[in-house]
């Protein structure tokens, strides 16, 4: 089907330049899928989008357009003539069934590679969890986890080269607060006590970190190592050994969810390498800072923010967002085209003043740079009953919670079901839930069904490994036609997922394609007595697995063979 669209946009493009060979030049065809499958596989606005600048009925223009294009050998070859015209001026084409058929082909033939691009080099960077070491990773940060990395796969399908990155301050106010915490619960303090910290953090955690420490262990973790030294009045040791601590658990958090990080980022490496100055330096030599009441103000307004913003606060030090500027021009100078921040909604206030600070530094970055994901937090159901408090973390349920209560698998494929910027709800019990009601089980069944019907095929004395030659002329059912216009849809879905920042369109895609084959499962048999029958419908099935697989392995979900 493929194969066949490729054509058919072709002899598209040479119909509009016969017909209107004006507009042609500056006009990009395209095919829209038709809202009702009875209005056929592919559908044309074209007549409907000229009508206006070439004066023109749509209606007549869709009649001239369709003449042409029933002219051309493609559409005589892979289109059902003759070519319906509906409505004000919509084109509908139907498809002949080998345009369908050889999507079998070319998914056997491509494997895990099926709907990948090739390498073109472009230089992409992802920004995702970015959680400062202050405790365990919560819901949240796994909502991002999920994005982030299901993001970056849909990068690479399109030949991306992608660099995923943690971002994290080693050295704030919440980096102290975590610092005294420790120090309290070495002196033997705890929630509640008299001499407790007001502000400071409350989860068990903090308690293993004190032990840890005055057993002078070593921590090691992705980007660092520390080795404490049990002195109770050492609180840059204890902050080191803190943080240490604690990107480690993050790491431990990270590896059961299976999303790595090829790079780590520190914000106070920002200010030790000179680059806050350096870009304060730059917007003041541009002439868009100025000084009000003792605090130095971008002229952020200039950019299309609400209000100018305080770089320099009148007592010192710099407000948050000119670090998050001196970053992102860090990240320019690596040579990224595009860059993803994935954040939680309340960053929502950050983008036009880092997006204004990057236009006023004058330093080549385009407008809208970079771009930005905003995700919504997530409510935890479990036994009908909203869940708040972990024992781990002292006030939110964390990650690993989640994992441990239902399973990576589940996890990935709930928090990444729903476009970012919704609330989501979180069923524990549905996840658990072994029915189609779960949309993971829905999904991972339909693959474990196929491959069952593969082994008995095999058993039956069938190679699974030679269906590439099989009759797929013989894949006339309706479902089956249903199933195959599914698969040929892969390859576009993913570069239109990628495009619009929409890795949920993976999950959505991956239920259609599940509930198209237990549609087929439910009509047609399989292993029938007409060898080459059962052989192309095999295929289909092979097919339809492999597309699942590849599905479910960006959203770093599992495809198991039985269930």
């Amino acid at each position: 089907m493929i194969q066949a669209k490729r054509a058919l946009l072709s002899a598209l493009g040479e119909a509009l330049r016969q017909v209107a060979p004006d507009a042609a030049a500056s006009f990009t065809p395209v095919f829209e899928a038709p809202k009702q499958a009875a209005h056929g596989d592919l559908a044309v606005t074209a007549a409907m989008q000229l009508a206006k600048p070439l004066k023109k009925n749509p209606r007549e223009l869709a009649t001239a357009l369709v003449a042409a294009l029933e002219a051309q050998p493609a559409v005589q070859q892979w289109v059902k003539l003759p070519i319906e015209i509906a409505g004000p001026g919509f084109i509908n084409l139907r498809l002949k069934p080998e345009a369908k058929q050889a999507i079998v082909t070319d998914v056997l033939t491509e494997g895990e590679k099926f709907g990948c691009q090739p390498a073109n080099g472009r230089k992409v960077l992802v920004e995702f969890v970015s959680a400062n070491p202050t405790g365990p990773l919560h819901v949240g940060h796994g909502r991002q986890g999920a994005l982030g990395d299901a993001l970056c796969n849909l990068f690479e399908t399109q030949g991306q080269s992608v660099t995923r990155e943690f971002y994290y301050n080693d050295a704030g106010v919440q980096i102290s607060t975590l610092a005294w915490s420790t120090h309290a619960r070495i002196k033997g303090y705890k929630p509640g006590d008299e001499h407790w910290p007001e502000s400071a953090y409350n989860g068990d955690y903090i308690a293993d970190i004190a032990a840890d420490f005055l057993a002078k262990k070593t921590v090691k973790a992705d980007d660092r190592e520390f080795t404490a030294s049990g002195d109770p009045e050492g609180l840059d040791g204890i902050r080191q050994f803190a943080v240490a601590y604690l990107r480690h658990e993050q790491d431990l958090d990270l590896k059961a969810f299976d999303v790595r990080f090829d790079n780590y980022y520190l914000e106070s490496s920002l200010y030790t390498s000179g680059r806050v100055e350096q870009t304060v330096q730059k917007l003041v030599d541009a002439g868009k800072t100025y000084e009000q009441d003792g605090a130095l103000w971008l002229r952020s307004t200039d950019y299309g923010d609400d209000k100018d913003r305080v770089m320099r606060k009148s007592e010192g030090g710099y407000t948050y967002f000119v670090p998050d500027v001196a970053y992102h021009i860090a990240k320019w100078e690596r040579g990224f085209e595009q860059v993803v921040n994935i954040q939680g909604s309340d960053h929502h206030g950050t983008i036009a003043r880092v997006r204004a600070g990057l236009q006023a530094a004058g330093v080549g970055i385009p407008q809208g740079w970079p771009d930005y994901v905003l995700h919504k937090m997530v409510t935890v159901m479990k036994n009908g009953e909203e869940v708040k408090i972990s024992k781990r973390a002292g006030s939110y349920v964390t990650l690993r919670d989640l994992i441990e209560w239902t399973s990576k698998d589940a996890v990935r494929f709930f928090l990444i079901s729903r476009k970012a910027d919704t609330e989501f709800t979180f069923d524990v019990d549905l996840a658990l839930k072994q029915n189609d009601e779960n949309p993971v089980f829905y999904v991972q069944y339909a693959h474990a069904r196929i491959q069952s019907v593969r082994a008995q095929y095999a058993e039956k004395g069938g190679d699974v490994n030679a269906l590439a030659g099989a009759n797929l002329a013989l894949l006339t059912a309706d479902t089956e036609l249903a199933l195959m216009t599914r698969l040929a849809e892969f390859p576009g879905m993913l570069t239109a997922a990628a495009q619009g920042l929409a890795p949920h369109d993976v999950a959505f895609y991956l239920r259609d394609l599940a509930s198209a084959f237990h549609s087929y499962y439910a009509a047609e048999r399989f292993l029938v007595d007409e060898v080459e029958l059962s052989r192309a419908r095999v295929a289909l099935l092979s097919a339809t697995a492999q597309v699942l697989r590849n599905g479910l392995a960006l959203l770093g979900v599992s495809a198991p063979n039985k269930m």
